[in-house]
């Protein structure tokens, strides 16, 4: 995607045009990668869509490639008191390492109020569990 003007634009025009709703985002670096969520039985349609909306760009290699990752699970930690507190991500995240959980993606609400992680459906259940266990000592 370097170098390749306005497409996290075109990409969620795209996505809205094909009438899909997006349940996370997140975005590495402004030209380099976007990640983002939907409904698991409508990734082929998003992929298609995508795949028409970039085909000159795909074709031109100036967009390596469009693709999806099958199963994954959004673990959110929300409260008010994230906000302000420093250190917050750093210990969910030490969390989730010392319980071997990978994390795929990362997204950070603008409020500081919430922070979603995309992990494997089979991690879900410990990432939760570390997560919780975080919290409550």
């Amino acid at each position: 995607m370097l170098g390749v003007p306005g497409v996290a634009a075109r990409t969620f025009g795209a996505v809205a045009r094909s009438g899909v709703s997006v349940t996370l985002i997140t975005q590495a670096s402004s030209e380099q990668s976007i990640c983002f969520s939907v409904p698991s039985t409508l990734v082929q349609k998003v992929i298609a869509t995508l795949k028409e909306e970039f085909r000159l760009e795909l074709a031109r290699r100036d967009i390596d490639n469009i693709t999806a990752i099958d199963d994954s699970v959004i673990v959110t930690v929300v409260g008010a008191g994230m906000k302000y507190t420093p250190g917050i991500a750093g210990r969910i995240f030490s969390a989730l390492g010392s319980a071997k959980v990978n994390v795929i993606a990362i997204a950070q609400g603008s409020s500081e109020c919430s922070i979603s992680l995309v992990v494997d459906p089979k991690e879900a259940d410990e990432a939760v569990r570390a997560i919780h266990n975080l919290i409550v000592s």
